[in-house]
């Protein structure tokens, strides 16, 4: 291709772009009025409006599934507090917050506390000192003077898989060692039964205020997008029909907001890309085959190393056996050795058939029960994705296992 035919590209782009403000369908958006959250919101509110008083407020946990607005509506209350509380500045008020699904930031206790050290202003390094002596660097830290501090932990159930409910325990303990600051945390959850699975100890201390979000339905997600899309597109660019489809698929997905934002976003770029003035029916579909595809690589990216090493063993079977089944037997083999070779536990076989259960009810393989007779049963195991997933998948996993 020469240059002047990418350059013609780029000009097509930049002259006939059917957005307005596209930041404003990304889902880190701060939209200034917050739709069908406004009970959640107040709240919030309620139980956090003690930090302008100097005290500190209950502990609180927010849950509910994936684009709910949990995250939007915490973000939103304190950003609130802190612009009134600049107009009385008696007790510092400081709001950290901290992703859990963060890969290299949360996936060990030394990790998140030295991302909430560097969020205030101190510096440990990545690796290579106790724990212990981390948990003392942060104190030292947080306590050096008379604040409040709400440390904000969004998908905090990630943080619990990878490491352990532990970790929760000592920072609701940490009041208790310090004489300047009090902390008060907030733990986001998309997983609602998150909190049964606690150890009892951790939870009474964690919830001490719980609020749920439920799924937005068809008719409140029309209602975000039509909003959105009035200052995120150029007049008369949404087709008929479009914005309700949008909907309908998202409420199917649990009435997940991003869901929606992320369709109509992709479909205005396919749009752009088709050179159309106008997003169509058939853009929404596209968009949505993207988003299921991308959906199922984010999985794989952000599950724990000993389901990646599952996974892998399945891929490598598979591509070995061609057309022939996999049986779980041969997966926890292969399992064993690959564990060896990187030099990580080994769980049971049981528990592997747990991942391998976990991995079909997300739709990345398919898994068939086959009579042996008097052998007894056999799991046979397909993968379910694409080709071209199954690649991608497969150089996802081996980067994060550090597989050359």
């Amino acid at each position: 291709m020469t240059h002047k035919e990418l350059d013609g590209i780029f000009d097509s782009f930049n002259n006939n772009t059917i957005f307005r403000d596209k930041s404003m369908l990304q889902s880190n958006y701060k939209p200034d009025q917050i739709l069908h959250r406004e009970e959640q919101i107040k709240q919030i509110a309620s139980i956090l409006a003690p930090v302008l008083r100097g005290e500190k407020p209950s502990n609180l946990f927010l849950y509910g599934k994936t684009g709910t607005g949990k995250t939007l509506s915490i973000n939103y209350v304190s950003d609130e507090l802190q612009k009134r509380h600049k107009k009385d500045d008696s007790v510092n008020l400081r709001v950290e917050y901290l992703n859990c699904k963060l890969k290299k930031v949360s996936d060990t206790e030394y990790r998140i506390l030295a991302e909430f050290i560097k969020k205030l202003g101190g510096n440990v390094p990545q690796t290579g000192l106790p724990t212990q002596a981390v948990y003392a660097k942060f104190i030292e830290l947080i306590d050096s003077e008379k604040q409040l501090v709400v440390l904000v932990l969004d998908e905090i159930d990630q943080a619990v898989k990878k490491i352990s409910s532990d970790f929760l325990y000592n920072l609701t303990r940490l009041n208790s060692e310090l004489s300047n600051t009090q902390i008060c945390i907030v733990g986001i959850s998309n997983n609602l039964t998150f909190l049964d699975e606690l150890d009892p100890r951790v939870r009474s201390s964690l919830s001490e205020e719980e609020i749920v979000f439920p799924p937005y339905n068809a008719l409140q997600l029309q209602d975000i997008l039509s909003k959105r899309a009035e200052k995120s597109f150029k007049e008369n660019v949404v087709g008929e029909g479009v914005i309700q489809k949008c909907a309908a698929f998202a409420a199917r997905e649990h009435g997940d907001a991003r869901r929606a934002l992320d369709l109509l976003r992709i479909a205005g770029e396919l749009c752009e890309r088709d050179h159309s003035k106008k997003i169509l029916l058939k853009h929404i579909d596209e968009a949505n085959n993207k988003i299921e595809r991308d959906k199922i690589l984010d999985v794989i990216s952000s599950e724990p190393k000993q389901f990646q090493l599952v996974l892998y063993s399945i891929i490598q079977l598979s591509e070995k056996n061609k057309e022939k089944p996999v049986f779980t037997g041969d997966v926890y083999n292969l399992y064993q050795e690959l564990c060896e070779k990187t030099k990580t536990e080994v769980l049971t076989q049981r528990r592997v058939s747990d991942i391998i259960q976990e991995f079909d009810m997300l739709g990345i393989i398919n898994v068939k029960v086959i009579s042996k007779g008097r052998g007894g049963r056999m799991r046979e195991i397909k993968l379910a994705i694409a080709n071209n997933i199954i690649k991608k998948a497969k150089e996802i996993v081996k980067e994060s296992l550090g597989y050359s």
